[in-house]
C-alpha cells in the first residue's frame, strides 16, 4: 500500500493523519551514515535542472526556430493548401462509387448473358467428357503424399495453355481463356457437371469483351449451385501442397449472394442412441452448417434430448460472425449422448427462439436445422402451434449416420414446413449435405425476378488466387427455364461475382496531403472496416472474411460509436472530438483531438470517413518552376554530399510510374537518383506533388544543417546525432556516420516518434523498446542512443500546419552520469566526495552521491526507463519499468501518475499450441482386406467410394484418423488466427508532486515522483528496497495471447453492436413449389482419384504416421 502527500493543483483523496505523521518522521529521520531522503523542494530543485538542461540542448540542436525562419525565407517556393474535409470526403465517395458503378455494369452482363446462355442451352444425357473443350486449373496441380512422393493424377482432356506474368493479378495468366476448378470431392464426369460445363463455355466471350470495355477489371467469376467454377483470365488453380478442398459454394462471396440473410437454430438430438461415430458425424455436420452462415446470418445451438439447452453460453440467437461461430465450434464438441429422445423439446425451444423479438436479428428467412439418427414422432401439434399455416419458419432434417431407423417422420418433418431432407451416412457426405439447403432459400429470389437482382458487395476477404485482399460484387444468376406446364424453374444457377482489389479503393484516396496521422476509412453495415490504416490481418489463406469493426480498428468510446451508428445509417456529418489513439509502435496512448467527417458512398451499403487532426487543416504544397533550384537541391540527395550535409533517408514512395521500389533505402535512393536522371520531376509519369514536396524538403533540410548543424559540437553534449524529418519524405541525419546506427523506419510517417512529437506538445523522448527477455549489450561496444523529438510548427498567416520534426539523439552513458550530476546536492564548485556528512550533521541523500541507497529514474509517459542512476539499470533501458522494479511501477500506478489501457487486437497470428502427442492407432477407419483389394467390384461400391469421402474430408477433421486427446505424430504445425490482449499505460491528468511511501512494514520505502515539464518524462526518486518483503505483482506490458474466452463473448451478444443488414428480404413467394422436399445422399466417385488416394489412405492407415491435415483457403 502507498500513502501519498501530493502538492500541487490536483490533489487525491487525502490520507489518513497517521499516514502523513509516518511520512514526515521518516522524510526527517536520517538514515545510515547521516543522510536522510531528499526534500520534496531538492528534488523539484533537480527537477527544473533537468528541465533546463533538456530545453537548453534542444533550443542549440534541435533548430526549431531556425527551421521556422528557413521556412519563411523559402516561402515563395511553395503553397500553403487547405484540406477542406467535406470536399475531400464527397470527391473519394464519388470516385469510388464511380469505380464500383463500372464494374456492376459488368457484373450485369455476366448474369443476363448466363441466363440466356442456360435457357438456351439443351441438356444432353448422353454427354462425354471428351465433347467438352476447357481449361481445367487443376489439371497441373501436384499433391503430394505425407513422404513427399508425388500422387498419381487423374488424366485430364484439359487445353494445354500458356501464360505470362501479370502486375495486376500478380501472377501468370492468359487473357484467351477462362479456366475451370471442379472440387476434389464432385465428379467431373458427371452429367450435370459436362452439361454445366458445356453451357458456361459461351461466358468466355462476354468475359473478354468486358475486360476490352474496363481493362482494370480483375476476376471474374462464376460460381455455379453445382460446385463449378468458371473464372476470368485462366490462371492455373493456387492449391495447397495437400488435397484441394475449395468449394465456391462456400466462400463467402457466394453465400452473400445465393440468398436472403438467415435466422437459423440448429437443434441436434443427443439421446443415447446417439454414440460414437454418429455423434462424431453430428458435431461435424455442425461446424460446417455453421461455416455457410455470414455475418448477415444469426444463429444459435442447441442440443436435445428429454429437454433442450443451448451448448453455448449464447441464450439467443446471436451474430453469425467469426467469433461467435467460433464458441459455438468449440462448444459443440463437448456434446454428450445420454437420455431418451424428445423432438417435442427441441423444436419448441427453436421454436421460441426465433419467435424472441427482443434482440437483434436477421429478420429475414427462418429456419431450424435438426440433426437426428432418427425418431417415430412426427411433433405435428409442435408445428400447428407455432408454424402452420403461415409456414414462415422451414424446417430441415438430417438422418445421421448408419441405422436402420424409419426415416418417414423425418422426410414428413422437411415436407409439411417448406423445408428440405437429407441423409449424412459418412463424413463424405457432410459437406455437400450441409450447403444445399441454400437451394432451398434460393426460390423466393428466384420467383421474385427482377426484384430479386440485387448487386451486394461483400466484406473484405482473401482472394483464393493471389490477389490479396479483395470486396466482391456479386449479383444471383436465375434459371429461367420452364416446365411443360409453363411454370417458372425456381432453382438458383449460382452467382456472379467480380473482384474489386482493397490496393484499387486505396489509390483513389488522398495520403500525403493529409499528414502523418490523417487517413481515410470505409465501413459497412456491420461496422466492419474496407478501408483503415489498422485493417492488416496477419494471416492468409483463410476461409473467414476479414472483420474487423470499426471500434476494434481503433480505441472506443461513446464519441465513434455515435459516429459509426451515423454512418451505418448512410447519413453524412462532421465531429471534432477528444479521443485516445495507440502509437504506430502500439507501446503508447495519446490523448488527441480529431476531426471525423463522413458520408455515404451511393449505390453501395458503404460510408466513406476522414479523420483530420488540427494540424492537418493546412499542408504544403512545393512549387520549384526554377529548374536551376531544382538541380541544386537534387544534388544534396547525391551520396557523394553526405559526409558534409549528412545522411538523408528517402520515404520509400511512388514517385514514379517505373521507379522500382526496395525495402532498402540506399538501393531504393539509387533507383530514385537514376530515374531522375532520365525525367524531369515536371514528368507526366511521376507525381507532382510528392516530388516536389521531397526536392524542397532536401533544399531545406540542408540549410538546417549549414546553419545550425555545422557550427556546433555533438560531442560537448554527449550527443550522437541530430535528426530532421519532413512531411516531404526526408529524413536527415548528421553527422553521416551515425546513419550506420539508424533503426527508424524512411518513412516520416511510418515512424513512431514522428506521428507522436506532431500530437504532443515539448519535447518527446523515445528509448529504444526492449522486451522482458531482453539480456542486455556489452556497452563498452555498443553505444545506446535515446531519440528526443519536437514537432515543427509553422503560423503562416493565419494558417498553423506542423511539416516537420526535429530531434536529437543522446548517447545513453554520457547521459547517465549528466542524469546523476544533475540530480544531486553538488554545484559546479563541489568537488565528488568532498561533502562529509555525519549523524551530527545529516545532509540530504542525492542521485550521484548515493546511488547505493537511492534510486533516481526518469521513465517516460508510455512506463519504460530513459536514464536511470544505477549502472545496473543501463542495458535496462528502453524496458517497462515494472520488469526493472515492480514495487516502485506499482505503487505509481496505484497513485494515478498511470492509466491503464486494455485492449485486443484480432488480426493476430499465432503459433498451434502443442498438443498431447501419446501415438495411437488410427480409429473409426474401415480398413479394406486383401480379398477386398483384390476385387475389382469393391473398388467401385459404395464401400470404396465411402472410405475414400472419409480419407479427403479426414484431411480437414484430422481428429477421424485419432484417438481422442492425440495429434499424430505427422501433423503440421501451422500458424493460426487469434486473439492478441494489449496493454498500454499512459499519464493520467493528474499533474502534481508526490511524496509517497510504500507501506512494507520494516522495508517501507519513500519515493518521490514528478512530470518534467514540456516532456513527457516522469522523475522518480526511490529508496532502494531493503529486503524482498516489498515485491508486489509485476504489471504486464508485454502483448500477450488472450486466454480462452477473453473478450468474454457471452457478455459481448448481450449489448451487440449496432449494425444493419441488407435493406430487401427475399424469404417468401406464394408461387413457390415446396414438393421437391427430400433425398439421400449421393455421390459420384471418379475412379481415377479414387484408386490413387485409397492406395493412399491403406498405406496412411497402416504405417506409424497419420496424415497431416490440409490446409484450407
Amino acid at each position: 500500500m502507498a500513502m501519498a502527500a501530493p502538492t500541487g493543483s490536483a490533489a487525491p483523496v487525502a490520507p489518513a493523519l497517521c499516514g502523513h505523521l509516518a511520512l514526515l518522521l521518516l522524510l526527517a529521520a536520517p538514515a545510515a551514515h547521516g543522510y536522510s531522503f531528499p526534500q520534496q523542494h531538492t528534488m523539484q530543485y533537480w527537477a527544473r535542472r533537468l528541465e533546463q538542461e533538456i530545453d537548453g540542448v534542444m533550443r542549440i540542436f534541435g533548430g526549431v526556430q531556425q527551421l521556422r525562419k528557413i521556412y519563411d525565407d523559402n516561402k515563395n517556393l511553395f503553397e500553403v493548401k487547405e484540406n477542406v474535409p467535406r470536399k475531400l470526403v464527397e470527391k473519394v465517395a464519388g470516385d469510388i462509387e464511380s469505380l464500383l458503378a463500372k464494374k456492376v455494369r459488368a457484373l450485369k452482363r455476366l448474369a443476363n448473358a448466363a441466363e440466356k446462355f442456360q435457357k438456351a442451352h439443351h441438356w444432353q444425357d448422353n454427354i462425354r467428357e471428351e465433347d467438352i473443350e476447357y481449361y481445367d486449373s487443376k489439371a497441373d496441380t501436384e499433391y503430394d503424399d505425407p513422404d513427399g512422393e508425388e500422387i498419381e493424377r487423374e488424366k485430364s482432356n484439359s487445353l494445354k495453355l500458356e501464360f505470362t506474368d501479370d502486375d495486376n493479378f500478380k501472377t501468370k495468366v492468359n487473357y484467351s481463356y477462362a479456366a475451370v476448378q471442379i472440387p476434389t470431392d464432385i465428379y467431373k464426369g458427371s452429367t450435370v457437371i459436362l452439361n454445366e460445363l458445356n453451357w458456361t463455355q459461351a461466358l468466355e466471350d462476354v468475359f473478354i469483351e468486358n475486360r476490352k470495355e474496363d481493362p482494370s477489371l480483375l476476376w471474374q467469376v462464376f460460381g455455379s449451385a453445382t460446385g463449378v467454377t468458371r473464372y476470368y483470365p485462366a490462371t492455373p488453380w493456387r492449391a495447397p501442397n495437400k488435397i484441394d478442398l475449395y468449394d465456391v459454394r462456400r466462400r463467402p462471396w457466394y453465400i452473400q449472394g445465393a440468398s436472403s440473410p438467415k435466422d437459423m437454430v440448429i437443434i441436434v438430438d443427443v439421446s443415447g442412441s446417439v454414440s460414437g461415430l454418429t455423434l462424431k458425424l453430428m458435431k461435424t455436420s455442425v461446424y460446417e452448417m455453421l461455416d455457410t452462415l455470414s455475418d448477415d446470418d444469426y444463429v444459435n445451438v442447441a442440443s436435445f434430448n428429454e429437454k433442450a439447452k443451448p451448448v453455448s453460453c449464447f441464450k439467443h440467437l446471436v451474430q453469425a460472425n467469426i467469433r461467435n461461430k467460433k464458441v459455438f465450434k468449440e462448444d459443440v464438441q463437448g456434446m454428450v449422448a445420454k437420455g431418451t429422445t424428445d423432438y417435442k423439446a427441441g423444436f419448441e425451444y427453436a421454436f421460441d427462439q426465433l419467435q424472441n423479438s427482443n434482440i437483434t436479428r436477421a429478420n429475414c428467412n427462418k429456419m431450424i436445422m435438426m440433426f437426428t439418427d432418427g425418431g417415430e414422432d412426427r411433433v405435428q401439434d409442435v408445428f400447428e402451434k407455432y408454424n402452420w399455416p403461415n409456414k414462415t419458419v422451414r424446417v430441415f432434417t438430417f438422418s445421421v449416420g448408419q441405422h436402420n431407423y424409419d426415416v418417414t417422420p423425418l422426410q414428413w418433418m422437411a415436407c409439411a414446413n417448406k423445408g428440405y431432407y437429407f441423409e449424412i451416412p459418412s463424413i463424405g457426405a457432410i459437406r455437400i449435405n450441409t450447403q444445399e439447403y441454400l437451394d432451398v432459400l434460393g426460390r423466393p429470389m428466384v420467383l421474385a425476378g427482377n426484384r430479386a437482382k440485387q448487386v451486394q458487395w461483400t466484406n473484405v476477404y482473401q482472394d483464393a488466387l493471389g490477389l490479396g485482399l479483395v470486396v466482391t460484387g456479386t449479383l444471383p444468376v436465375f434459371n429461367l427455364t420452364e416446365d411443360s406446364s409453363d411454370r417458372k424453374n425456381q432453382l438458383i444457377l449460382g452467382v456472379m461475382g467480380i473482384d474489386v482489389a482493397l490496393n484499387d479503393i486505396k489509390r483513389l484516396t488522398p495520403r500525403y496531403n493529409l499528414g502523418a496521422n490523417g487517413y481515410v476509412f470505409a465501413i459497412d453495415l456491420n461496422g466492419y472496416v474496407l478501408l483503415h490504416p489498422n485493417l492488416q490481418p496477419q494471416i492468409i489463406n483463410f476461409r473467414e472474411p476479414v472483420t474487423l469493426d470499426f471500434l476494434d480498428a481503433e480505441l472506443e468510446d461513446e464519441n465513434k460509436e455515435e459516429i459509426r451508428r451515423s454512418m451505418i445509417d448512410g447519413n453524412d456529418g462532421q465531429r471534432f472530438i477528444k479521443t485516445l489513439i495507440k502509437s504506430l509502435d502500439e507501446q503508447y496512448i495519446d490523448e488527441v483531438f480529431r476531426t471525423y467527417t463522413w458520408a455515404p458512398i451511393k449505390s453501395t451499403n458503404y460510408s466513406l470517413g476522414l479523420v483530420l487532426p488540427p494540424y492537418s487543416t493546412y499542408y504544403i504544397q512545393a512549387n520549384l518552376s526554377d529548374q536551376i533550384l531544382q538541380v541544386k537541391y537534387f544534388e544534396y540527395l547525391l551520396p557523394n554530399s553526405f559526409e558534409s550535409e549528412g545522411h538523408v533517408f528517402i520515404a520509400p514512395r511512388e514517385y514514379c510510374k517505373d521507379l522500382d521500389l526496395s525495402d532498402n533505402n540506399t538501393e531504393f535512393l539509387e533507383n530514385f537518383i537514376a530515374l531522375m536522371e532520365k525525367v524531369t520531376p515536371d514528368s507526366k509519369q511521376c507525381d507532382n506533388f510528392l516530388l516536389h514536396n521531397l526536392i524542397l524538403d532536401t533544399g531545406i533540410t540542408q540549410q538546417l544543417v549549414e546553419q545550425v548543424w555545422k557550427d556546433q559540437d555533438l560531442n560537448t553534449y554527449s550527443l550522437l546525432a541530430v535528426f530532421a524529418a519532413t512531411d516531404g519524405g526526408i529524413t536527415r541525419v548528421f553527422p553521416n556516420k551515425a546513419a550506420d546506427d539508424w533503426e527508424e523506419e524512411p518513412e516520416p510517417f511510418n515512424a513512431s516518434f514522428y506521428r507522436r512529437s506532431l500530437d504532443n506538445k515539448g519535447y518527446i523522448f523515445k528509448p529504444p523498446y526492449r522486451d522482458a527477455g531482453y539480456r542486455g549489450l556489452d556497452l563498452e561496444n555498443n553505444t545506446i542512443g535515446i531519440l528526443v523529438s519536437t514537432a515543427v510548427e509553422l503560423s503562416i498567416g493565419d494558417k498553423t500546419l506542423k511539416p516537420a520534426v526535429v530531434g536529437v539523439k543522446l548517447d545513453l552513458e554520457a547521459w547517465a552520469e549528466k542524469f546523476k550530476v544533475l540530480a544531486s546536492n553538488r554545484t559546479d564548485r563541489d568537488q565528488l566526495g568532498a561533502r562529509q556528512c555525519d549523524p551530527s550533521s545529516s545532509c540530504e541523500m542525492d542521485c550521484e552521491a548515493n546511488n547505493k541507497d537511492l534510486i533516481c529514474v526518469l521513465i517516460d509517459d508510455g512506463g519504460f526507463l530513459v536514464l536511470s542512476n544505477q549502472e545496473d539499470h543501463w542495458y535496462q533501458v528502453g524496458k517497462f519499468f515494472s520488469e526493472v522494479d515492480a514495487n516502485l511501477m506499482s505503487a505509481l500506478y496505484n497513485n494515478s501518475f498511470y492509466a491503464r489501457k486494455e485492449s485486443y487486437d484480432f488480426q493476430s497470428v499465432c503459433a498451434p499450441e502443442a498438443p498431447s502427442n501419446t501415438g495411437a492407432a488410427p480409429r473409426g477407419v474401415f480398413v479394406p482386406t486383401v480379398a477386398d483389394l483384390l476385387s475389382l467390384a469393391w473398388w467401385t461400391s459404395a464401400a470404396a467410394w465411402s472410405l475414400f469421402q472419409q480419407f479427403l474430408y479426414s484431411l480437414t477433421y484430422s481428429s477421424w484418423f485419432q484417438t481422442e486427446e492425440v495429434v499424430g505424430d505427422g501433423m503440421e504445425a501451422r500458424e493460426t488466427s487469434c486473439i492478441m490482449k494489449q496493454t498500454q499505460y499512459y499519464f493520467s491528468t493528474v499533474n502534481a508532486t508526490y511524496n509517497a511511501i510504500i507501506d512494507c512494514g520494516n522495508c517501507s520505502r519513500l519515493f518521490h515522483a514528478q512530470r518534467l515539464a514540456n516532456t513527457n518524462l516522469l522523475f522518480v526518486v526511490a529508496d532502494k528496497p531493503l529486503c524482498s518483503q516489498c515485491e508486489s505483482v509485476k504489471l504486464l506490458q508485454a502483448e500477450v495471447r488472450a486466454p480462452p474466452r477473453d473478450p468474454n463473448q457471452c457478455e459481448l451478444v448481450d449489448r451487440p453492436r449496432y449494425r444493419k443488414g441488407p435493406h430487401i428480404c427475399f424469404d417468401y413467394n406464394a408461387t413457390e413449389d415446396t414438393s421437391d422436399c427430400g433425398r439421400g445422399a449421393s455421390f459420384s466417385p471418379s475412379l481415377g482419384v479414387l484408386l490413387s488416394l485409397q492406395l493412399l489412405l491403406l498405406y496412411s492407415s497402416t504405417s506409424r504416421h497419420p496424415l497431416p491435415s490440409a490446409a484450407c483457403l
